[in-house]
């Protein structure tokens, strides 16, 4: 007979995957009547119990899994200095693995830690997870017991917190920006299409210009497809159409934008304007220096770590298990490739 998990369990009792833990665990918040059904229903329908998930519950374990997508980007590398901080307060030891934005590889990634080698997880999803919609892999790991975070990539598909930054609003004021400054001809670099963030940040431009009297020119909003054909895309854009303002998606379409645009014999700011999203250290040090959305990445995570040890060394705190997704304000970092709106000329 093939066993059962708590989730099963949980939804036939019609309760949270948090009071089975607990009524399989004797404790005192469960009625002796409801402690017996559910109990009496695992044993009949083969439930086995997770021994790792009792060695974390006796703390024996203090190991934390990360995944991140990429460490090569800056934003990635912000996030872990903040895990690692909050880590290291707490007495956790991390296990970090990079998925180079392949689902094969995060669910590898996955089955190794679910075995037992973890007492939580901290992931962002690889790209080919989200383009995939397939995730199974973390939904069987939430189904162990083990606690998840999930941060920036994000789905609602698996039940646990997430730390996302608000990527609707942060796109909506750099746009609103750039218009307030005189620019009336924005165009949008994404190589971010297939991603939940991509979209939420193509929406908050597009939000910006219609708000903003203005409407929105197919023709200025670049997806790119292959990192090879960057240079082609940004050079067709920039010689068939009239732009003034340039909002790259992440920090490589920005300042390579910038690059482009400068090769070109356009002046930045006078002629162009360039925003770009993740303040990392490339756009404080290229001339001039790039305008840049901050997505705040150490503080997300360290957010998210505080999340998941009060996960790991509090399960039954607050009852009924609930999850929720905290949204952060980004910030818009004012440098040389904009000018400031009082020199505003329409």
């Amino acid at each position: 007979m093939k066993s059962i998990t708590l989730k099963d369990i949980a939804q036939h009792f019609k309760v949270s995957v948090s009071t089975v833990s607990k009524a399989l665990n004797d404790s005192h918040d469960i009625s002796v009547e409801m402690k017996k059904k559910i109990n009496d229903y695992a044993r009949a329908h083969n439930y086995r119990r997770n021994p790792y998930a009792l060695n974390l519950r006796k703390k024996e374990n203090k190991i934390i899994g990360v995944i991140v997508p990429n460490i090569l980007n800056y934003f990635f590398a912000q996030v872990f200095c903040g895990i690692e901080k909050v880590a290291n307060e707490n007495g956790y030891n991390l296990i970090s693995c990079i998925s180079d934005e392949s689902l094969a590889k995060e669910k590898n990634t996955i089955e190794i830690l679910e075995k037992g080698v973890v007492s939580g997880l901290l992931i962002s999803l690889a790209e080919e997870t989200e383009k995939s919609g397939n995730y199974e892999h973390l939904q069987s790991f939430a189904e162990k017991g083990i606690p998840i975070v999930m941060f920036d990539r994000v789905t609602d598909l698996v039940d646990c917190d997430k730390v996302v930054v608000d990527d609707h609003k942060g796109a909506y004021e750099a746009t609103e920006y750039l218009i307030k400054t005189g620019c009336r001809n924005v165009a949008l670099v994404s190589p971010l299409d297939n991603l939940r963030i991509g979209k939420e940040r193509l929406r908050g431009y597009r939000d910006a210009i219609e708000a903003n009297g203005l409407e929105v020119n197919p023709d200025l909003v670049v997806r790119i497809f292959d990192e090879g054909l960057f240079d082609a895309e940004i050079r067709a854009l920039l010689t068939r159409n009239k732009v003034d303002a340039i909002l790259g998606l992440e920090e490589f379409s920005a300042i390579n934008s910038m690059k482009i645009a400068l090769s070109l014999g356009l002046k930045v700011p006078d002629d162009i304007s360039v925003i770009g999203f993740t303040n990392g250290q490339l756009p404080k040090y290229v001339s001039p220096r790039v305008t840049s959305i901050s997505q705040h990445g150490k503080y997300i995570g360290e957010l998210a770590t505080r999340k998941l040890v009060e996960r790991i060394e509090h399960p039954d705190n607050g009852g009924e298990q609930e999850y929720r997704t905290q949204k952060l304000k980004t910030s818009l970092i004012l440098r040389e490739s904009t000018r400031p709106i009082q020199s505003c000329s329409g």
